[in-house]
């Protein structure tokens, strides 16, 4: 029998492990939302014991998997299998987390970037079938990258490649990172700046139609909420879209002139703001690019949706 794989997505607000078939089908999966409090042996544990139920309720056997891939949000230190750091979780500050994991099993553990697991999925199952050259841009709670170049994720020197949630797109921004810097694309235009943002335009004087109480917490704005905002017409949500749009089009249009891809594919949640976010998105790239894009290059929408982040941490196993 084909063996297995396993894969688990962990990100600064879901936590997904699966276990995957090798031609990109999902046997079963398990999604919690209650791991960002815990540290980083707490997570471990955590996902250890979501990995052995999934295991025992498909009636497998630990052997039956060939091993187990982890995304993580975050820099990885991908030889040596060490989270760097993260903008989305506490701690994981030079933490060995593929050993550590892999302490708890029998099988091997391979670590890797989030996006970096996603732009493989894409290349292996999605929309980048029949490309040898692609960029994967996630745009969730933060915000990352995953390079393919001939058919391979490149990483590196130490495996951080890819990163362009941190380069800065606007120095004078009102916005920090989480990183600790101004202006990054990351903390103009990712998930977890949406509530500052949504404060900001209601300090500034703007109205939102959205039916919020008078002592709302806004902490609580999240793409959800946007996007209930965007199918209620309320403007406040319409201008913050049309901001982050603009921001990843300027991110998208960096991309282009730093590698000129013939794909650049689009995933992570905030993607399920629908058309007036990503066709933003793409009217800025082309208003900066203009007669600089000599051949075609397509920008499209992820394929493999909200399951590419556990399917491709599976696939790394095939890398």
């Amino acid at each position: 029998m084909e063996k297995i794989l396993c894969g688990v997505d962990l990100g600064g607000t879901k936590l997904s492990a699966g276990l995957v078939y090798p031609d990109g089908r999902i046997l079963g999966k398990s999604v919690v939302y209650d791991h960002v409090a815990l540290d980083e042996e707490g997570i471990v544990n955590y996902i250890t014991l979501i990995i052995k139920q999934l295991i025992s309720s498909n009636g497998l056997n630990e052997t039956d998997l060939e091993g187990i891939g982890v995304g993580f949000p975050g820099h990885v230190r991908y030889r040596d299998g060490y989270t760097i750091t993260t903008s989305n979780l506490k701690g994981f500050k030079s933490y060995p987390l593929r050993d550590t994991l892999a302490g708890n099993f029998r099988i091997p553990v391979r670590l890797d970037n989030d996006a970096n697991a996603q732009a493989f999925c894409e290349l292996k199952f999605g929309a980048g079938k029949g490309y040898d050259d692609l960029i994967f841009l996630t745009v969730s709670s933060g915000i990352g990258a995953g390079i393919v170049l001939n058919r391979k994720i490149y990483r590196g020197m130490t495996g951080t490649a890819g990163e362009f949630g941190h380069t800065i797109v606007d120095p004078d921004s009102d916005f920090i990172c989480t990183c600790g810097n101004r202006g990054c694309l990351m903390g103009c235009a990712c998930g977890l700046t949406l509530p500052a943002r949504f404060r900001k335009k209601i300090e500034d004087g703007m109205q939102t139609s959205l039916p919020l109480p008078g002592d709302f917490d806004y902490s609580r704005v999240d793409g959800q909420l946007i996007l209930q905002g965007l199918e209620a017409g309320d403007p406040v949500s319409m201008e913050i879209v049309r901001d982050c749009a603009d921001y990843i089009g300027i991110g998208i249009y960096n991309i282009f002139q730093v590698f000129n891809p013939p794909l650049i594919i689009l995933g992570g949640g905030l993607m399920n703001l629908g058309d007036l976010y990503f066709n933003r998105i793409l009217e800025k790239f082309h208003e900066l690019a203009r007669d600089m894009i000599y051949d075609p290059i397509a920008i499209v929408r992820s394929e493999a949706g909200a399951d590419a982040g556990l399917i491709g941490a599976a696939a790394l196993l095939l890398e």
